[in-house]
């Protein structure tokens, strides 16, 4: 039998704390290569903290951490030569071109001029720079700036990529832009990633696995679909103005109903089969006296099983 290939990153207890603050509470973490691992959370849940203890940014305060066959605090220089990191803020040197920073780049990394010509100009087709890769840096649009940090950090050919919310503040047409760059580094060069992001819609869509983080903890984890299997089969969401805890308890009493939260204005109700109680629920609703501007059945999203895990939905936290 083949041994199993080793994590293109493993975390084990690590955590990270900031004078009485622990900002990263004993986490564990195993990704495959050639996987990409959605980190969700709101901010402030330990997502980029955890990113800059993965990348050598930040000394564990417990635990330990190896990436790319290599441990965090005792050998971070051969961490840094095998991965490429985005972060948030891209600090782009604005009176330069995107193709100098990208020779800059690559000469850090001990690249030949043939080689790095070639590497600027590969990297300028993948992430669709064009033209504009002969520009100044401060001439480019947020976008831009966000995929020319994706061929940054990808200029050395790196074995793991970090994206740290590298959609954040994009419009949708540039953050659908990101996503197919992602696609195409994990499908066509086999690239392990590893995504932090705020964004629901962004973890369903990309990761083949997703960790929820909370107050610096992984509370679930495992595929999109198999964490929205695990919270039951549809959802029915009510808009309802009233007395919210009276519209709970009548709702909590219907058959077939497993959960109840309030959020807001919002009700939400998990149920085992939503088309047999979609009626039943309209009809609790209506008997105690509230009034409902809306009621809808769906299916489990991420934000659901963050309302799970968590007692909070992810987009209001």
């Amino acid at each position: 039998m083949t041994a199993a290939a080793p994590a293109a990153i493993l975390a084990e207890g690590l955590a990270r704390t900031y004078g009485e603050v622990r900002a990263v509470d004993g986490i564990d973490l195993h990704v495959a290569p050639g996987e990409i691992y959605g980190f969700l959370g709101p901010n402030g849940a330990g997502k980029s903290t955890t990113v800059r203890m993965l990348t050598t940014l930040a000394r564990p305060s417990g635990g330990r951490a190896v990436v790319a066959g290599h441990d965090v605090a005792t050998d971070p220089d051969g961490v840094r030569l095998r991965i490429g990191v985005a972060l948030q803020e891209a600090a782009l040197d604005a009176k330069q071109t995107g193709r100098e920073l990208l020779d800059l780049q690559g000469r850090l990394y001990g690249l030949n001029r043939a080689e790095r010509a070639q590497r600027s100009d590969d990297l300028a087709r993948l992430v669709d720079l064009g033209t504009a890769l002969d520009r100044r840096v401060g001439t480019y649009s947020g976008g831009m700036k966000r995929r020319l940090d994706l061929a940054l950090a990808l200029v050395h050919h790196p074995e793991v990529l970090f994206l740290d919310e590298p959609t954040t503040g994009l419009d949708p047409a540039s953050r659908a832009m990101v996503w197919a760059e992602v696609r195409r580094l994990n499908v066509e060069q086999g690239m392990t990633i590893f995504l932090t992001t705020q964004y629901l819609e962004e973890a369903d869509e990309l990761a083949h696995r997703v960790g929820i983080i909370a107050a610096g903890r992984i509370v679930a984890e495992g595929t999109p679909a198999a964490l929205k299997r695990s919270i039951g089969t549809d959802v029915i969401v009510a808009r309802v103005h009233g007395d919210l805890a009276a519209a709970r308890t009548a709702v909590a009493a219907v058959p077939g109903v497993e959960r109840v939260d309030i959020h807001g204005g919002e009700l939400t109700a998990s149920v085992a089969d939503g088309a047999a109680a979609l009626s039943p629920v309209a009809v609790a609703l209506a008997g105690c006296g509230v009034h409902v501007a809306g009621i809808t059945l769906r299916t489990p999203t991420l934000d659901d099983v963050f309302l799970e895990t968590t007692g909070s939905h992810l987009e209001a936290s």
